[in-house]
């Protein structure tokens, strides 16, 4: 049974300061159609530019993930992220009027309640997931990280962290299905190492920074005075060292939590990838810049399954969802240059389409009369009226329209088609149509072995009213 899309009941907002800046900012999750993804708007700049949550717009991992394009940026958007996909959504607009979304406590609680509170709703639309097809590995062996994916029917998390420090130590933490989130990772908290909090202060970094926001991990010899500095800084009467070797303005939420704060921050990177995963995820000494390398391996191996040739065995005598008069009703061809006989599928982003193969077809007369095949530029021209469908079916009224191929590469013709054969084209996009530009890989087979294979780029045209009709 297909998982369909989900997005939010209405809109609602949160306020806080961002960490790095200080600034108060309001955040607002808003509803967003069928496959919209997940999006964030700069409200307070001119146009309101709006910025894709894809890795691929990743610009700066040094203290969270910062994303950029169209000319604007949005800081620490990781808790964020976790938090939409810890509630299993598919489509939301995150509408922030600052530079960074706002740190809370430091951790996706805060926005995990306030999306339980406007509750969900089903679209209409299946959802799309992507199921580690075998081991994806990432390491840097400088620094010690690894990470692989591997194959699962779920999507599990395992992370393991070791700072050397001897107040922290290995810490491991793990959930077993994403549906553990809320209840185990989503109050976990971002924490730093006392020495780094020094810096940031030293270097104005961290001018929205709070000690309740934060797990101070004390690793040094540590005077009293230097205390009673951070306690003036913070606002505080007194701040001591608490026994855990953290500083005693907070309790640990678990005696894991820093583990389990890095799976969540390695769930919110993870989330740029764009589609939801299945797999294990197991990962050694994660950070920001490493969760984004290995989202881009991730997205490059999605593109890579993409681009492969299906070779589904498909049933010729399903009933079809169109048949030829309906195929006449999107594509302008007519007998004898109509190479499609029925449609078996048809979704967003593939199409199957069968042409019959008999000896009363026009070329016959003169193409090799004596040993009849059916010519490789005719399975061309059937395998693009196909796509040719796909692509007519994301417009209004596709009888207005026409597409154009502009480029036929890789083409492969692996074994003679002839009169009494039945082929089955499939046609699968590439990447999403953008600006009417449309890729796609296509394949012809005849029972379960491949015919032909070819990659297509096409452009949908508008045409006039009395054009069309024509």
């Amino acid at each position: 049974m297909n998982v369909k899309q989900k997005t939010i009941k209405g809109e609602i907002s949160v306020q806080g300061v961002g960490l790095h800046t200080g600034a108060n900012v309001t955040l607002t999750f808003c509803p967003a159609p069928e496959n919209h993804g997940f999006k964030f708007q700069r409200v307070d700049l001119p146009g309101e530019p709006i910025i894709d949550a894809d890795c691929d717009n990743v610009t700066d991992t040094a203290r969270g993930t910062t994303i950029t394009q169209n000319g604007a940026s949005v800081s620490t958007v990781e808790h964020v992220m976790a938090s939409l996909v810890g509630m299993d959504l598919d489509n939301v607009l995150v509408k922030v009027n600052g530079p960074e979304t706002p740190i809370m406590d430091g951790s996706s609680i805060k926005f995990i309640e306030v999306l339980e509170q406007v509750g969900s709703t089903l679209q209409n639309a299946d959802r799309e997931y992507f199921t580690i097809p075998h081991n994806i590995t990432y390491t840097e062996p400088e620094r010690s990280v690894e990470i692989v994916a591997m194959p699962l029917d779920d999507y599990r998390f395992t992370c393991m962290i070791d700072y050397n420090s001897p107040v922290l130590g290995s810490q491991h933490a793990g959930i077993t299905t994403i549906g553990e989130f809320k209840k185990e990772i989503a109050s976990c908290r971002t924490f730093c190492f006392l020495h780094e909090l020094e810096y940031q202060l030293q270097h104005n970094l961290i001018k929205g920074g709070d000690l309740n926001n934060a797990i101070v991990i004390v690793d040094k010899e540590v005077t009293k005075e230097e205390l009673q500095h951070l306690a003036k800084i913070f606002n505080r009467e007194e701040i001591d060292v608490a026994p855990q070797g953290i500083l005693n303005n907070m309790e640990l939420r678990y005696q894991n939590e820093p583990a389990r704060h890095k799976l969540l921050d390695m769930i919110g990177d993870l989330a740029l990838v764009g589609v939801h995963l299945k797999g294990h995820i197991m990962a050694a000494r994660p950070g920001h810049a490493a969760n984004v390398a290995f989202a881009k391996k991730i997205k490059a191996a999605i593109k890579k399954e993409k681009g492969k040739k299906k070779v589904n065995v498909y049933d010729v005598n399903a009933k079809p969802i169109y048949d030829v008069v309906d195929i006449m009703k999107i594509l302008p061809h007519r007998q004898p240059f109509l190479f499609v006989d029925k449609v078996l599928e048809l979704s967003k982003t593939h199409v199957v389409g069968v042409k019959n193969v008999t000896m009363n077809e026009e070329f016959f007369k003169g193409h090799f009369p004596g040993a009849p095949v059916f010519p490789g530029v005719i399975q061309i021209e059937a395998m693009a009226q196909t796509g040719g469908i796909l692509v007519l079916s994301t417009v209004p009224d596709p009888e207005n329209y026409l597409t154009y191929f502009l480029k036929i590469d890789n083409v492969r013709f692996r074994s003679q088609v002839l009169p009494g054969d039945t082929i089955v084209f499939r046609c699968d996009l590439v990447e999403p149509i953008r600006r009417g530009i449309a890729q796609m890989k296509g394949v012809g087979m005849v029972g379960d072995k491949i015919a032909v294979e070819a990659e297509m780029m096409a452009q949908i045209v508008k045409v006039k009213d009395s054009e069309s009709t024509k």
